[in-house]
């Protein structure tokens, strides 16, 4: 049995999917430990994707995902497989099936999801990374929820072969980790890249996105980032004409239909085995029509035109991760979706436009952590987190 169940604290690693790769290689990763989110292959080890009824009705994998044999190559050694949300279709963190792992800094507090048990895994100082998955912000929200370091790669750069998948044209593998530098060091390992440096980089405030925030989180979150950026005068730019609100509605329209597609045979077998919420979310995602889909792609063209005017390979926007600091374990399943439904207006630009984005662990409000990210060009993923870790 694996050493980690001894210490999970948290509750983050799947107690029936022990799993344990110890490397004896020297590499970048030398002596670092991980987690892998349970959406994700290896071989003769079940995969749940958070789900009783998904985990009875697939087949054990027998074969292991690439990107897990590349980091243990590199010299880390992994040591279970982490919690997700129910077929990570939700960015809270409770699953109905096997429980919410513990959010260690702000306990009262959800964890965030879907990339649950990586998140809790890495605040609870259990490992020194781990990965999870964002198609909506479940790399990132959890790690602003629970005070850590998330990066959403650009949309395809790493291979998602031996994943399960959500909605394809969103989702892309990430990571946690509670240092820079090892966020970036598994960045050079996943990317096979070094790190960059723009010299010439130059960092904008997004206004609408700051805009969604009460004015003194706002001004706190913008002091904030400065600082820890080294830089005192940043100016703002703005997107013009949109309504971030729109563009949530985009996303969850093609996210929705995608997920049908992908999904929605096996779902209208299952549906009654779902917990509350995600079983909501699916039958909402089979009233999609045909003629919501070609629009909601037509407006997916136009939020993408928009955001390269305003990024180059030297302009980085700033922007709040999420709305608020994490919602408290007791909320109402209303106030659960109004946080979730303004969350979206922030979460969705990246997933929209495929971008590479990163969270900070900034700010503590009400004795919770808030992040406030940095959105970069696609491609420029090694240069966002060359910033983060050595910024000018």
């Amino acid at each position: 049995m694996p050493t980690i169940f001894k210490r999970d604290t948290a509750r983050a690693f799947c107690v029936d999917a022990p799993i344990e790769i110890l490397s004896t290689k020297s590499g970048p990763l030398k002596d670092l430990t991980f987690g892998v989110k349970d959406i994700f292959d290896i071989a003769n080890i079940p995969t749940a994707f958070g789900s009783p009824a998904w985990l009875n009705s697939h087949p054990i994998p027998t074969e292991t995902a690439t990107f897990i044999s590349s980091l243990v190559d590199a010299g880390a050694s992994l040591v279970g497989k982490t919690h997700t949300d129910e077929l990570t279709y939700s960015i809270l963190g409770m699953n109905a099936h096997y429980g919410t792992p513990l959010n260690t800094v702000a306990p009262n507090r959800v964890p965030g999801g879907s990339s649950s048990g990586s998140a809790s895994a890495v605040a609870a100082n259990l490992v020194d990374f781990a990965i999870g998955s964002d198609t909506g912000g479940s790399v990132r929200a959890p790690a602003s929820f629970c005070g850590i370091y998330g990066f959403r790669p650009t949309h395809g750069r790493i291979s998602l072969e031996r994943a399960r998948p959500l909605a394809k044209s969103f989702d892309t593998l990430g990571w946690f980790a509670r240092d820079p530098e090892i966020l970036l060091k598994v960045g050079e390992v996943l990317f096979n890249e070094s790190r960059t440096r723009n010299a010439s980089a130059s960092y904008f405030f997004l206004k609408e996105a700051f805009d969604l925030l009460p004015p003194s989180l706002s001004k706190q979150a913008q002091e904030a980032i400065s600082l820890r950026l080294g830089r005192t005068q940043i100016p703002t730019v703005e997107i013009g004409n949109c309504e971030l609100k729109d563009w949530a509605e985009t996303f969850r329209i093609i996210q929705a239909g995608e997920i049908w597609e992908q999904h929605g045979n096996w779902a209208s077998e299952h549906l009654s085995e779902m917990g509350p919420g995600v079983k909501d979310r699916f039958e909402a995602a089979r009233s999609i029509t045909e003629d919501q889909k070609i629009k909601a792609r037509s407006d997916r063209e136009k939020v993408i035109a928009k955001m390269a005017q305003l990024l180059s390979e030297n302009t980085y926007l700033i922007l709040p991760t999420v709305f608020d600091i994490a919602p408290r374990l007791d909320s109402s399943a209303k106030e659960f979706d109004d946080f979730r439904k303004n969350s979206f207006q922030l979460l969705c630009i990246a997933g929209l436009c495929g971008l590479p984005q990163v969270t900070l662990p900034l700010l503590t409000i009400q004795d919770a952590p808030f992040g406030v990210s940095i959105l970069a060009k696609q491609n420029m993923d090694m240069s966002l987190l060359g910033e983060i870790y050595a910024p000018t």
